[in-house]
């Protein structure tokens, strides 16, 4: 999103600099920041990475902006030291990662050694007497040392709150479901508060039980975890103290109206132990789910019963719902099988709707004034401030920025056999997009039980969430598993009438009508310098039952219901920070099998990923419910004791879940590869979109011929990470079959003969969205890349539409979008996003094509749909689409936005850190790459 660069006037100028002089606006990261010691620079801890452990996260470390900093950065494009300072390496690898070389690695990674030499101290600063915060002049990445457990975490706090106080403040509030009120009125803050609410509504006493219960059933760890999150608190606190105290804090506070900037009047809240919780639901929620819209599958389901009948319209559906495509990436390739949410032999329990009687559960009632229009009534704002009038008219973030779809995260791994070293190498890091600041934020942390260098999401970084342990690193990506299930409740009247579909508030449960819990959120705001949306208010409703919220209502054969959704980590968002407490801990993270114990604590869908000197190892974690027999969990089923979740106990949310042994895990295969595909042969994929091409081949090819001819070096690992991340998957692995159709017979139009050889030639080249050279900004066989951008969507809705029929087509688009290319603006990650290629109609498209040329296809869909299975209907019906394609001028594919001109190609790719204060960034090559990457190989071990 661009924000508004203030026009200078001689005026406005002076007034910044009279006001920088006025608060003195020491940079946060100074010894200034705090009553400082300059300390001696104390030894590292062991390190056995010996100098062969990097890292990046771009844009940069420094997160927070004074009020002066960002008026100079609105009127001068200046920015605050260590804000964007990662950027450019992280950028420059798009061109230099062909000759990249061990030696070189460096150029675009940081050093993730432990400690700071004595010559690159920047800064060191002592909070309290127990821990001391050294930043490096490099980076400015804060290296926590602790005397004791409480300064450690203490010093976390305080280091986060340098680094991210703004943006942590903001995640509380969109946890809360209050951002509104918090920061502003605009439409895409309205809609982001109704996102996650309603997935983690909870009221101030949920909030507290969880706390409560880590304490009473975790034992020790459960109460040193506690502590040590109160510790972290308080750490936060200090500085947000200080901060405004000494008139340094974050000037999106004035910009919003919570402090004054001329009187300091005002306030920025305390955070509280309650506070994590509500961060913690909302990057569990984004990053860590998996399951659900089992309503959306019914409504496929039901459409494709309707067209074929029962049992054909059964298959047709099951053959696109792959739930165990035999042709799909594994990431446990040995055979291994880890049966988890298959297909019943004998479903029962199942609760499909009646058609056309599904209406979604409305959530926001009594809009008043702007609610719901975003219209605008800007404030006269003070002539010092106009320079960042209007930063947040489009909300602190763009619509669909944290969509809880976006592709996530991705693992390269080679086993010591097959290295030049003989050790382990790991390229891996999560894809969690691209903000300013970032999401996450780097530190390294020493302390009694304690030492670790890497990433946490910001506000609950007590522990490193990511990173690297003495001898060992670990990683995740989103595995999104299926731990969501939809029931449908019977509803009823407590009077004994007949309720109301749309109105009742009773259910049945376990055979007695029994009351909805009504939980509410009451919003309002008005406008303020940073946010003009006029004064408007709204109440958010949810209606929470012993199964879940409230998503859907409909009728079963005529009965009223209300679909609701229960997620296994409802009421369980902090038990995860035993997992993470223990990752850190090097007394208990030995080896592989205690990082996979380690990991196991962790209740979110996650695959965690493992090297040390010895070994490369998985573990996928989760709180996998076990099912009632014969439940089929890709359909919402029936909410009655015989079809719960085994043990379930709805007061606390708790079921019994598939022991250690029964998720995926592996150590000392010979690769492995994550880019959010399926784990393991019997682990049934928890959506659509899993079959014969998905974006992990592009890793899968890569690493299997690096391992194939031995050798490999933390430099090649890297480089073919690079090269998937600038590859267009349709481009590599769907074009070649669609020019087999295409070359099935000579094209004889002069003009699509050229377009065709455009294309050949392309894919000949690797199929890149690549610069000519570094900076060019224009891609290399941009026509054939614009083609295929246009001719993408058009060719999927010829090749299925006339086969499939309007209604059924698009429910299955609904279930799985058709494209996600980095232009594509309807994916998942939204525009600018960087992540793509994850969600799209490339394995149907592969297994159809294939059958249509009539080759092997294993797990093929039910029926052939190009052309009717004729190549000739086929090879037409992708002539004409290709002939349209071919014609479409490159204004109408990339249309531009707030960044980019209409048609441009390279910027309508390109990634933009969208800025959720008043700094922003300049836009940087497209790669689909993860946002926080480490590359490691170690070559000892305790």
């Amino acid at each position: 999103m661009r924000r508004r660069t203030g026009r200078l006037t001689a005026a406005t100028a002076v007034a910044v600099f009279a006001l920088g002089a006025g608060l003195a606006a020491p940079a946060p990261h100074s010894a200034a920041a705090a009553p400082p010691d300059r300390v001696t620079h104390e030894a590292a801890p062991a390190d056995h990475c010996r100098g062969q452990c990097a890292d990046i996260l771009p844009p940069g470390q420094n997160g927070n902006a004074t009020l002066v900093q960002i008026l100079a950065h609105q009127l001068f494009g200046t920015r605050p030291a260590h804000s964007s300072d990662q950027l450019a390496r992280y950028d420059s690898l798009t061109g230099g990662y062909g000759g990249l070389t061990d030696a070189a690695l460096t150029e675009f990674f940081n050093d993730a050694s432990f400690g700071v030499p004595e010559d690159q101290v920047e800064s060191v600063t002592r909070p309290r007497n127990d821990v001391t915060i050294t930043r490096d002049k490099k980076t400015g990445v804060p290296h926590i040392k602790g005397d004791t457990r409480y300064g450690t975490a203490f010093g976390a706090g305080y280091a986060a709150a340098q680094d991210r106080l703004w943006m942590m403040d903001l995640f509380r509030h969109i946890g809360r479901g209050s951002l509104t009120s918090f920061a502003g009125g605009a439409l895409a803050n309205q809609a982001m508060e109704q996102q996650f609410w309603p997935q983690a509504p909870y009221t101030e006493a949920d909030y507290r039980s969880q706390i409560e219960r880590i304490r009473q059933t975790e034992g020790a760890r459960g109460e040193l975890a506690m502590a040590d999150a109160q510790a972290y608190v308080d750490g936060v606190n200090a500085y947000r103290k200080a901060a405004k105290d000494g008139r340094y804090f974050p000037g999106e506070y004035v910009l919003t109206g919570h402090v004054d900037a001329i009187t300091n009047i005002g306030e920025i809240k305390p955070f509280s132990l309650t506070d994590l919780i509500a961060i913690a639901s909302v990057v569990g929620g984004q990053f860590g789910g998996g399951g659900g819209g089992e309503v959306q599958a019914a409504l496929s389901l039901l459409a494709a019963q309707q067209k074929y009948g029962v049992v054909e319209g059964t298959r047709v559906w099951e053959s696109f719902r792959q739930r165990e495509d035999p042709e799909a990436v594994l990431t446990v390739h040995d055979g291994t099988r880890f049966p988890y949410a298959t297909r019943p032999e004998n479903p029962r329990g199942a609760a499909l709707p009646d058609p056309g009687s599904v209406v979604p559960e409305q959530l926001v009632y009594d809009r008043t004034g702007s609610a719901g229009t975003g219209a605008k009534s800007p404030v006269r704002a003070p002539e010092l401030l106009r320079p960042a009038q209007g930063i947040y008219d489009d909300g602190v973030l763009p619509p669909g920025a944290l969509d809880p779809r976006r592709g996530m995260s991705n693992a390269l791994l080679v086993s010591g056999a097959h290295t030049a070293s003989g050790h382990p190498i790991a390229v891996f890091g999560p894809q969690t997009g691209y903000f300013a600041p970032q999401l996450l934020m780097l530190q390294e942390l020493q302390g009694p039980g304690i030492s670790a260098r890497g990433v946490s999401f910001a506000g609950v970084g007590m522990y490193v969430q990511m990173g690297r342990g003495p001898d060992y690193a670990w990683s995740a990506t989103s595995a999104a598993q299926d731990i969501t299930d939809t029931y449908a409740v019977e509803l009823c009247a407590p009077d004994g009438g007949v309720p109301d579909k749309q109105t009742a508030d009773h259910y049945l449960h376990r055979g007695r009508c029994t009351p909805m819990e009504k939980l509410e959120r009451r919003n309002a705001w008005k406008p303020t310098v940073a946010d003009s949306t006029a004064k408007g208010s709204y109440r958010m409703q949810v209606w929470r039952t012993e199964y879940g919220m409230v998503t859907h209502r409909a009728t079963i054969d005529g009965a009223p219901v209300a679909y609701t959704s229960l997620r296994s980590t409802y009421r369980h968002e902090a038990d995860s920070i035993i997992g993470f407490q223990l990752l850190n801990d090097p007394s208990y993270v030995t080896d592989a099998a205690s990082f996979q114990q380690a990991a196991h604590h962790i209740d979110y869908a996650f695959n965690w990923f493992y090297a040390d000197s010895r070994t490369a190892a998985y573990f996928n974690s989760g709180m996998n419910p076990v099912r009632a027999e014969g439940v089929d969990p890709a359909l919402p089923v029936r909410a009655e004791e015989a079809y719960e979740w085994r043990d379930f106990d709805p007061a606390h949310n708790t079921a019994a879940y598939t022991p250690f042994a029964e998720h995926p895990q592996s150590a000392g295969q010979d690769y492995y590869i994550s880019w959010n595909n399926r784990q393991a042969e019997g682990y049934a994929a928890a959506g659509f979109g899993f079959g014969s091409v998905h974006r992990g081949d592009l890793l899968d090819d890569r690493v299997a011929a690096l391992v194939a001819r031995g050798g490999v070096t933390r430099a090649s690992l890297t480089r073919a990470m690079a090269e998937a991340g600038l590859t267009d998957l349709r481009g590599e692995q769907l074009l070649p079959e669609l020019l087999a159709v295409l070359r099935s017979q000579p094209v004889t139009d002069p003009r699509l003969d050229a377009v065709v050889r455009q294309l050949e030639s392309w894919r000949a080249a690797g199929a890149q969205r690549k610069e000519t050279t570094q900076g060019s900004r224009r891609y290399a066989h941009a026509d054939a890349v614009r083609t295929m951008d246009a001719w993408w969507p058009l060719l999927i809705e010829e090749q299925f539409k006339p086969g499939l029929g309007e209604e059924l087509y698009g429910a299955f688009t609904a279930n799985l979008a058709v494209d996600e290319s980095p232009a594509a603006r309807h994916g998942a990650a939204g525009a600018h996003g960087g992540s793509a290629f994850q969600y799209g109609w490339w394995g149907f498209a592969d297994k159809d094509l294939r059958q249509v040329l009539g080759e092997r296809v294993e797990g093929p869909l039910a029926r052939t749909y190009c052309g009717g299975g004729s190549l000739t209907a086929c090879r037409d019906a992708l002539l004409t689409t290709l002939g349209q394609a071919a014609a479409t001028p490159a204004t109408e594919v990339y249309p531009g936005d707030d960044d980019c001109a209409a048609g441009d190609q390279w910027c309508s790719d390109a990634l933009v850190h969208r800025p959720l204060g008043g700094i922003t960034h300049p836009a940087a090559h497209w790669q689909n790459r993860p946002t926080y990457q480490q590359v490691v190989e170690f070559p000892s071990h305790r």
